[in-house]
């Protein structure tokens, strides 16, 4: 039995840039949170460095591996890793979120009913010096001495009702992003079955979906920071549901790119072929892995 060539690429500094830029983005992501409220940082430009640098690592990189392809350099155990690189990936991202989910798990079950004093390993805030009267409810939106402690939210992003549904910006939301894991489904379908013309309509319609579900959630932050008093600053509750749902809105737009940037080589290069379309598939994978997630934060941050 005679052995598969595997393609070597050459030797590339690419790999060197993205964990420049990615040093750079977490650098400057984590210096932004933590100094949000200060006057004159320069943070917030070390963030927007590592974003343009990662993505010009990225589209050189990409646009490198999708030449060799067409050139047919690349062979079935090359395409083979290509499936474990994505599978890991999501499984990395997986871990991801798992953290934050842990970190809302825990206060809620744990911290904020010890501090009330409540379970075994209740201290109650009057043994450490907190809130006297300190109850344990979610969200927490009130302490006995809010006004010197920090800004605490007006109101939270919960659900208000069935007679103000129709209002509720993450209904919407989900509703937007459940159809576009259909859609996304549809445009897989049509190029399996050879049919171009359904696949771009699909996967048009899908990256639509993605741009309202940004819109929507801008909207969403805006009605929170201006009329609900809600920010990253608001306690435990406010940067468990910014750091979840922000991720979450930038892993959005991260899917919408891809599969946008999907639509370009369809529309203006015909790249994928019935059998031969890892790349679409990749960025679908990576789509639904996105819309599960929501489903999770719906559940957790917005109706639990």
């Amino acid at each position: 039995m005679s052995n598969q060539s595997y393609y070597v690429p050459d030797q590339s500094r690419l790999p060197i840039f993205a964990a420049f830029s990615l040093f750079l983005l977490v650098m400057g992501a984590s210096s932004t949170i933590n100094g949000l409220g200060d006057e004159g940082g320069g943070s917030v430009y070390v963030l927007y460095a590592g974003f343009a640098c990662l993505f010009a690592t990225l589209f050189f990189w990409f646009r490198k591996v999708v030449q060799e392809h067409i050139a047919g350099l690349d062979s079935a155990q090359l395409k083979k890793s290509y499936v474990y690189g994505m599978s890991w990936f999501i499984f990395s991202e997986v871990m991801f979120f798992a953290a934050f989910f842990g970190a809302l798990f825990y206060v809620r079950t744990f911290a904020v009913p010890w501090l009330a004093g409540l379970g075994e390993k209740g201290v109650g805030v009057e043994a450490i010096g907190l809130w006297e009267g300190f109850e344990a409810t979610w969200p927490v939106m009130t302490t006995p001495d809010a006004g010197s402690a920090y800004n605490l939210a007006d109101k939270n992003m919960s659900f208000p009702g069935w007679g103000h549904a129709l209002m509720w910006l993450p209904m919407w939301n989900t509703i937007v992003l459940l159809s576009s894991s259909v859609t996304v489904h549809f445009a897989h379908i049509a190029l399996k079955n050879n049919d171009k013309s359904k696949f771009n309509k699909w996967l048009g319609v899908t990256v639509f979906l993605a741009l309202t579900f940004v819109g929507l959630q801008i909207a969403e932050y805006y009605e929170a920071y201006a009329h609900y008093g809600l920010t990253l600053n608001s306690g435990i509750y406010g940067s468990t549901f910014f750091m979840l749902t922000g991720f979450h809105g930038f892993h959005v737009m991260m899917g919408g790119i891809m599969l946008a940037i999907m639509l370009i080589r369809s529309v203006r290069y015909n790249h994928f072929e019935q059998h031969d379309h890892f790349g679409f598939e990749a960025a679908s994978w990576y789509w639904h892995f996105v819309d599960v997630v929501w489903v999770m934060l719906f559940l957790f941050v917005y109706i639990l």
